[in-house]
């Protein structure tokens, strides 16, 4: 199959569009990310593979377990200065 070539314009216009999407993206996870697990999934379940005291039992046998966190600890200072 012949490669077409690429318009610069929709190009350019393409990437702007994904940078808007992400961005917004980011927005969100700026947000989330001081305060909710890192290995909580968005099913609620507990992802780490290593024990935790917020794990909670899988609904089902074979799950991952449920993460019983509250999403208000602040983990920012795992990484932070002072």
């Amino acid at each position: 199959m012949p490669q077409q070539p690429v318009d610069p314009e929709a190009y350019h216009q393409s990437v702007e569009r994904i940078n808007e999407i992400f961005g917004s993206m980011m927005v969100t996870v700026d947000e989330l990310v001081g305060h909710r697990c890192p290995y909580k999934n968005r099913f609620d379940q507990c992802t780490a593979a290593f024990g935790c005291r917020n794990q909670r039992k899988a609904r089902e046998p074979g799950q991952l377990k449920v993460c019983g966190a509250d999403d208000k600890l602040d983990y920012r200072s795992a990484w932070q200065d002072g």
